[in-house]
């Protein structure tokens, strides 16, 4: 939608998959490194967390979809019109059609959990196709435009491009926490970025940016280097403190456990005396 909330539905999309993908790589991590080598079994919380985020990706680019298609002046899932113009408002069907590759990846996410048949990296080969696919439509979606609309699309194409290209590493690269935390840090910048860019092409308040403006262009070259260092600051304060989190409340359970076996075999040592006392 040509709208700021047009911009804010993804941009908040990719916010919360970004943090969520942070979170997870966390923990995921943390556990891997606290493993005795060898030990491959993963957690049922893990393909839980799997099953979240499949779901979240299937259920965010179907209500993706229907708003694209179905809002007041949409398409409504007509993309051919006899009358006039032939084609029925084809912004959104290129939303649409990024929304749908998301939904694959959440589809294969899911299938890679459930069933063994599916090849590993399944999942991450479908979100680096769903990233490829939307920076390719945001290419050409801004030809013909005014120069910030076209300059600050195409800025967002790096965070794109390069989410792509990091997660379509991790195919061959399987649980490396640098590459993890990368994807997870892009998907932020991304969804702050389509923030950046509706308020800057559709200002709920204020005066209205001049799209011709070279100044303008500048700032939001720069503005952009500050949204990179922002997703690095998040990122880095979201694996520290989940990290810390898990480390503390890890050491505590090991505490109680223990404590509870230094209890039993106390309670053991005292029953054996009382035993032998007996037997005397």
């Amino acid at each position: 939608m040509a709208n700021f909330g047009g911009h804010a539905i993804p941009g908040s999309f990719f916010l919360l998959l970004g943090f969520w993908l942070t979170v997870k790589y966390v923990l995921q991590h943390y556990w891997r490194t606290n493993q005795p080598k060898g030990r491959q079994i993963t957690p049922p919380f893990f393909k839980k967390m799997e099953y979240f985020e499949g779901g979240f990706q299937i259920f965010a680019a179907f209500v993706g979809i229907m708003v694209e298609q179905f809002v007041v002046d949409g398409p409504h899932a007509h993309l051919f019109n006899k009358d006039g113009n032939p084609w029925v408002k084809l912004m959104n069907w290129q939303h649409s059609t990024m929304y749908l590759f998301f939904g694959i990846a959440g589809i294969a996410l899911v299938a890679s959990n459930v069933s063994k048949l599916v090849p590993a990296g399944v999942d991450r080969l479908t979100i680096s196709l769903a990233l490829f696919v939307e920076g390719f439509l945001f290419y050409f979606h801004v030809h013909n435009r005014p120069h910030l609309d076209a300059h600050i699309h195409s800025l967002l194409l790096a965070a794109v491009f390069c989410g792509s290209a990091s997660a379509m590493l991790e195919v061959f690269i399987r649980d490396n926490i640098i590459l993890e935390m990368l994807r997870g840090g892009l998907f932020i910048l991304q969804g702050s970025w389509f923030y950046q860019i509706g308020f800057v092409l559709y200002p709920p308040s204020g005066k209205q940016w001049d799209l011709e403006e070279h100044s303008n262009v500048m700032f939001v070259t720069m503005c952009f280097c500050w949204h990179i260092a922002v997703a690095l600051l998040l990122v880095t304060c979201t694996f520290s403190l989940v990290w810390f989190t898990v480390k503390r409340f890890s050491a505590r359970g090991r505490d109680i456990e223990i404590g509870m076996r230094n209890t039993s075999s106390k309670s053991n040592s005292q029953k054996a005396l009382l035993e032998e006392s007996d037997e005397e």
